[in-house]
């Protein structure tokens, strides 16, 4: 097994099983159980499954899986949720709800302290809308078990926030101590335009940079510019020179990201020249 840099593990949670990957869940499973007996398996964290998708899970799996769980549906999902994975042999490593259309935070809140009371010990993410709810979302949030998710891409253009949204998500959310994590759009290490849709699409390494300046103090519009660079070399310069101090505190911060494909961003991390060669060894995503 291939050592990797401290930046770089557990980063990539496995969500083959979304857009704009879909593999079919009897596919991703042994997929990322390949994944997980890999060179690179440290880079990879849980497989990500959306909770109607988990009763399928009972024929597919026969020993322990750590799984992460999307509750499209919020709170009122989870009692069904935590049936259905009743006698599965998976560890709920996270769960990833979402805050219905209208719920007002502190409402939102005390039904996710109800609805979570019997998984104490679960990572809990709340996928923070990008509405006028945001800011007093993520300020009770603070001071909680919950963390925040940030939505970064998707399949239409305005579904990918611009670098002044995100760079005020990642300000607040280190302002008021909240961990996170990013899903959608991070399909390469750094921004860029995709050449088949046009979409502007930010750059998983750039969010790591943009977390490391929110904890150094940076204003939204320091934060934005990192954001916004399309330059690797200076990018992988700067993750290359942040200390053992410095990468435990930006990886305390952003947890992880979401991602399609486990391969593509390991390739472009041992491209620029941040992870080794001899990680690329074993494993694929599929095809």
């Amino acid at each position: 097994m291939s050592e990797l840099p401290a930046f770089a593990r557990a980063l990539c949670d496995d969500a083959a099983v979304f857009p704009p990957g879909l593999a079919p869940l009897a596919e991703a499973v042994p997929a990322h159980r390949a994944h997980r007996a890999a060179a690179h398996a440290d880079l990879v964290g849980p497989l990500v499954v959306g909770a109607p998708a988990v009763p399928e899970l009972g024929g597919l799996i026969t020993d322990a899986l750590d799984l992460a769980v999307t509750a499209p549906g919020g709170p009122a999902q989870l009692a069904g949720l935590f049936a259905d994975l009743a006698g599965l042999p998976v560890r709920l490593a996270a769960l990833e709800v979402a805050v219905p259309d209208e719920a007002a935070p502190a409402a939102f809140l005390a039904e996710l302290d109800r609805a979570c009371a019997p998984v104490p010990e679960v990572a809990v993410f709340v996928e923070v809308p990008r509405d006028d709810r945001r800011p007093d979302l993520l300020r009770a949030l603070a001071g909680t078990r919950y963390r925040a998710k940030f939505r970064t891409g998707g399949v239409t253009a305005e579904l990918h926030p611009d670098e002044a949204e995100l760079a005020a998500a990642v300000h607040a959310a280190v302002g008021a101590g909240i961990p996170f994590k990013a899903t959608a759009g991070l399909h390469h290490a750094l921004r860029n335009t995709d050449p088949r849709t046009g979409f502007e699409q930010h750059g998983f390494l750039n969010l790591l940079l943009a977390t490391d300046a929110a904890a150094d103090c940076a204003d939204p519009a320091e934060i934005a510019a990192v954001l916004a660079e399309r330059d690797g070399e200076p990018i992988a310069r700067r993750v290359a020179a942040l200390d053992a101090h410095r990468v435990a505190a930006v990886r305390a911060r952003f947890l992880s990201f979401g991602t399609c494909s486990i391969i593509e961003p390991l390739t472009e991390l041992v491209d620029l020249g941040l992870v080794p060669a001899a990680a690329r060894g074993g494993g694929g995503d599929h095809p």
